[in-house]
């Protein structure tokens, strides 16, 4: 990546919310962009009008020619591409420097101060919160995020600042190849355990990570996690949580819609923090960007104006209609601790008001490791419709489909296991008080379609 003769660069899996990132980064920079997708969407739509070239079609002929000589094209792929890939087959025979895109994003944590996001889950909020609040102060960064922001509508920022703020990406050990100059790390609740096999090979991965942290730099850790760090030396340490830590929060207050809090801090407290998404999840969110932030040299002022400011993550907990009679809102939540914490701050925001959550499970191998889990989180909510798993780069697993957890269930709630063809159909015979669409498959594809239905009612 460092080499001066690189003019261009392939993708191979280009919409993907991490590599859409990276596209953009380097046609900012100037260099031919090029790369493949299996299917067409918004995002890749997006980048062709930026400046991509991008084809949906596993065919070598469709290769751009400039990204067709290995001494001046660096090829960038996914993990989630398979092996057999024809593409990735035609790069790797003919001598192509190939990097997965946490490699190159290690290079960009040496080349500037990476503030890093780590964790099983509140990873792409936090970082995004932070990236807001560093972008509109006078300390800047650039970043790379997983999530479109809909302060930018974008999952990249630019700037010429030293900082950039990545998600640390933890599936196929990804983070590995990070520098980072500060990191959070929000959770590690076990995940992916079709690559780590086991809980504490899982437990081990984020230990190593910690061992990344450059000397002087900066760890902020989540109190009481399982994962003992492992820091070199030189590397401060703070930790973070709702109620305790060397970051905290007091005097929370929720009412009508609105939170606020005092942010307690080593450097300096902030009283009167207002959250601009007002989720109680956030919180603990906001506390760990906050942190990073004043770290990295925010002022009090500064840190008040963007939680204030900040709008929040496509996907994540995001509201598509708030009226007193109707809530709808969509969320990425795919892993248990997701889902509980998404049904746990809706319960909170709407105490006395029916809730309902239609659930496609993401991949089957996290389906039948946590279908309890599942079950006890969504067990929170007044009504469970279940969808078919979504099985992303999986081949179906016998015995293992959503059944599972609805079996699981408590008793009481409501419940229906519906294919993805009847959910359309559904919403429109039914009425909802509050309803959310949870899950990181195409469930969300059909959400515009469900938001312009439960308008029209």
């Amino acid at each position: 990546m460092e080499a001066k003769n690189i003019r261009a660069v392939y993708f191979i899996g280009a919409g993907g919310i991490g590599m859409s990132a990276l596209v953009r980064y380097f046609i900012h920079r100037g260099l031919v962009v090029a790369g493949y997708d299996k299917t067409p969407s918004v995002l890749t739509r997006q980048l062709e009008k930026e400046g991509a070239l991008i084809h949906y079609e596993e065919n070598v002929d469709e290769i751009p020619h400039l990204c067709k000589n290995p001494a001046q094209c660096l090829v960038v792929y996914t993990p989630a591409i398979p092996a057999e890939h024809k593409e990735l087959q035609f790069f790797r025979d003919n001598g192509f420097e190939i990097q997965k895109r946490a490699q190159v994003l290690g290079t960009l944590t040496r080349q500037m101060k990476g503030l890093c996001v780590a964790g099983t889950h509140g990873k792409t909020t936090t970082s995004s919160m932070c990236a807001h609040i560093l972008h509109q102060s006078h300390i800047d960064c650039n970043a790379f995020l997983g999530g479109i922001t809909k302060n930018y509508g974008t999952n990249y920022i630019v700037s010429d600042s030293d900082y950039v703020v990545i998600e640390a990406d933890e599936f196929d050990r990804s983070f590995h190849w990070l520098s980072p100059w500060m990191s959070v790390i929000t959770s590690t609740d076990p995940d992916h355990l079709d690559i780590y096999g086991t809980k504490e090979a899982y437990l081990e991965s984020f230990r190593h990570y910690s061992e990344l942290i450059q000397p002087g730099g900066t760890l902020i850790i989540h109190r009481g996690l399982e994962m003992k760090e492992h820091l070199q030396d030189g590397v401060q340490r703070y930790d973070y949580a709702l109620n305790e830590g060397d970051f905290h929060a007091e005097n929370i207050k929720i009412e009508n819609g609105e939170i606020t809090f005092d942010f307690i801090s080593p450097i300096e407290c902030v009283p009167n923090i207002q959250l601009g998404q007002p989720i109680p999840i956030n919180i603990e969110n906001g506390i760990a960007a906050m942190a990073m932030a004043q770290l990295a040299g925010c002022t009090a002022q500064e840190l008040r104006i963007g939680m204030k400011t900040y709008g929040g993550v496509d996907r994540r907990f995001d509201f598509k209609i708030k009226t007193p009679k109707q809530v709808f809102l969509s969320d990425y939540a795919h892993h248990p601790m997701e889902i509980y914490q998404s049904a746990r701050s809706i319960r909170q925001l709407y105490k006395d008001r029916h809730i309902t959550a239609i659930f496609q499970p993401h991949l089957y191998t996290r389906t039948r490791d946590f279908y309890q889990e599942f079950a006890d989180a969504l067990s929170q909510l007044d009504e469970v419709i279940l969808t078919d798993i979504y099985p992303a780069r999986e081949e179906p697993i016998e015995g293992v489909t959503s059944k599972l957890i609805y079996d699981r269930l408590a008793p009481g709630v409501e419940k229906q296991l519906i294919s993805m063809d009847e959910v359309i159909p559904l919403v429109k015979s039914r009425s909802f008080d509050v309803l959310i669409v949870l899950g990181a498959g195409d469930l969300d594809n059909l959400v515009p379609q469900i938001t312009n239905i439960l308008k029209r009612k």
